[in-house]
């Protein structure tokens, strides 16, 4: 497993390889599936069409070898700003998907806002200890004082 670089690009055994930036976010972390010749880079969730595969490459020979299929930034912007993905593809939902997402920005600040008043429950971190079997972490420990 790799994480996407902001620049579509893969690192692998001291070489860099290209992805789709249509089909990719930053960070994304892709499946490096690896021969002697080849370098292939999946998703690790299918597409519609239930297919993984974002990209085959050729295996770079020494290190330090960029390999890029031009058509991989196809819709990126050029010059200092092509180093970015799209964003075309969301990250999946934390958790449920919000009634924000069908609302316009106000109404999502506010919705955000109200998410703050929420009353967080407080317990010591004793518990914590209790529940993992620790011992408490204390900073006054007892020591013995010579005169």
């Amino acid at each position: 497993m790799r994480p996407v670089g902001k620049d579509c690009l893969v690192a692998f055994a001291g070489n860099l390889y290209s992805v789709p930036a249509r089909k990719v976010r930053p960070r994304q972390l892709v499946e490096v599936r690896a021969t002697k010749s080849q370098v292939a880079l999946h998703s690790t969730v299918p597409d519609a069409d239930g297919e993984t595969l974002l990209a085959a490459h050729s295996r770079a020979v020494g290190r330090g070898v960029r390999v890029v299929e031009e058509t991989h930034w196809d819709g990126l912007p050029t010059g200092k700003g092509r180093r970015t993905t799209t964003g075309d593809v969301t990250p999946p939902p934390r958790g449920e998907p919000s009634a924000s997402s069908h609302v316009g920005p106000l109404q999502a600040l506010l919705d955000r806002a109200a998410v703050t008043q929420i009353e967080v429950g407080r317990r010591p971190l004793s518990v914590y200890d209790e529940l993992t079997g620790t011992r408490p972490f204390t900073t006054n420990s007892p020591t013995k004082e010579s005169s």
